[in-house]
């Protein structure tokens, strides 16, 4: 009997340590696994676009996507897409078929028109549960200065007011 409890406590205490981790995982999907998630459940869509080679990129990975706050607030309000800028498979969004022929010499039209010519890594993306592109932010961001901008698409706070003003609101709170 004694070997019996000690044996459920310890699947218990397995579960919760594989629940408790993955908590601290970002979950990241494939375009189309993204856009299948938002046909069961609406969310907005994260698309980080980066490259290989960008060591921006590569920064952004280990401190600001691996971020518990980030984190965190990125699985609960979004579904997060990595897509390679450069990389070679065919995408279908929103009906329209984008690949990487060489037209745009190493960038993925995908990529090109998401980022709508500014090919600029890494780039976030921000598309609404609709999948249409709400915007594009260029450039590394720390957890400190993407949070507030997780938040104001989030929650919507970018239909009502502008960045600046939903900005020195959020700063107050925090």
């Amino acid at each position: 009997m004694k070997k019996q409890i000690f044996t459920i406590l310890i699947l218990i205490t397995l579960g919760c340590t594989v629940n408790a981790q993955d908590a601290t995982k970002l979950n990241w999907y494939t375009v189309n696994e993204a856009l299948e998630l938002q046909k069961k459940e609406q969310r907005k869509i994260l698309m980080d676009v980066y490259t290989d080679w960008c060591g921006w990129c590569k920064r952004m990975d280990a401190s600001t996507f691996s971020n518990p706050k980030v984190i965190e607030y990125l699985n609960k309000h979004y579904y997060c897409v990595k897509f390679n800028a450069e990389g070679k498979e065919n995408v279908t969004f929103n009906e329209v078929n984008f690949t990487n022929d060489g037209q745009y010499g190493r960038s993925h039209s995908f990529a090109v028109a998401v980022l709508q010519g500014k090919m600029t890594y890494p780039s976030i993306a921000y598309f609404d549960e609709k999948s249409q592109l709400i915007t594009a932010l260029a450039g590394y961001m720390t957890p400190e200065q993407i949070l507030p901008i997780l938040v104001y698409f989030g929650e919507d706070h970018y239909k009502t007011k502008d960045f600046q003003t939903f900005s020195a609101e959020y700063s107050k709170k925090m």
